[in-house]
């Protein structure tokens, strides 16, 4: 009955009812997974607006603890999104705020991709700056405090190679996100990154995408095709669907009126 067992339940079967769904099989078994599905008790907000981390509002006996695992939903699954479940993204934004921006290793890396997904790229950067502070060789770790080694491993005590690839999983989110069918481009873009590319980011769906960027906006984007089909392409509150075949590209850019593709 905790939040982040039921968040780890709901995404198991939503995955197998969609994969059945996608591969046309499975019809019976997919029918009770989707009767137990409803029957799981849904996500609650509580009485400090947070999202709720056990079946019953009691309070934090840590209330600074590096832990996060009932924010699962949001990321790395996608069961909740500041676009399709506001309410539930606003909770998960409040326990992030009243659990505070401690931690080290995978706890402060799952941070960064969690303002990443709420579509905040300051407070994503501003947690990935102490991610990347650095600690020296003789230096004490604390568990709270974050830090980088001179060669770059996460000082987590004394190590930690979680640190590392969701460090770098939380920048990749902050420049592109592909939930809910969509091909995201820049959605939590930092103000300290005006200008900038990035080259071969790999997206849901079979696409590879090429991002430029320029005053905080979006100049430029390629994305190539593993498979035909169309593309849902969103920037911002512009959202555009277009056609495009395998081993081919599109070039997006965008306007005040919109999402430019050809």
């Amino acid at each position: 009955m905790t939040t982040a067992d039921l968040a780890l339940i709901r995404g198991l079967f939503l995955n197998v009812i969609q994969a059945a769904e996608a591969l046309g099989i499975d019809a019976e078994f997919r029918a009770a997974v989707k009767a137990k599905f409803d029957r799981l008790p849904p996500y609650k907000v509580g009485s400090r607006g947070q999202l709720q981390e056990w079946y019953r509002d009691w309070e934090d006996q840590d209330p600074a603890h590096r832990h996060v695992s009932h924010l699962i939903g949001l990321f790395p699954d996608d069961q909740i999104h500041p676009i399709d479940t506001p309410e539930l993204a606003a909770a998960v934004k409040r326990s992030l705020e009243l659990r505070g921006d401690g931690g080290t290793g995978w706890s402060k890396a799952w941070k960064i991709a969690l303002w990443a997904r709420l579509h905040d790229g300051d407070h994503a950067y501003r947690m990935l700056r102490t991610h990347l502070q650095y600690v020296p060789a003789s230096g004490e770790t604390q568990y709270k405090g974050g830090g980088t080694y001179a060669n770059l491993f996460d000082a987590h005590p004394p190590f930690q190679i979680d640190g590392n690839f969701g460090g770098t999983a939380g920048i990749v989110e902050m420049l592109l996100q592909s939930q809910r069918g969509e091909v995201h481009l820049l959605p939590a873009l930092p103000s300290s990154w005006a200008n900038g590319s990035v080259r071969g980011l790999r997206a849901r769906g079979g696409y590879t995408v090429d991002i430029r960027w320029h005053g905080g906006a979006l100049e430029s984007a390629a994305i190539r095709a593993d498979r035909s089909g169309t593309v849902r392409i969103r920037y911002g509150r512009h959202v555009a669907e277009h056609a495009v075949a395998a081993g081919r590209s599109l070039a997006v850019s965008a306007g005040a009126s919109g999402l430019t593709i050809r």
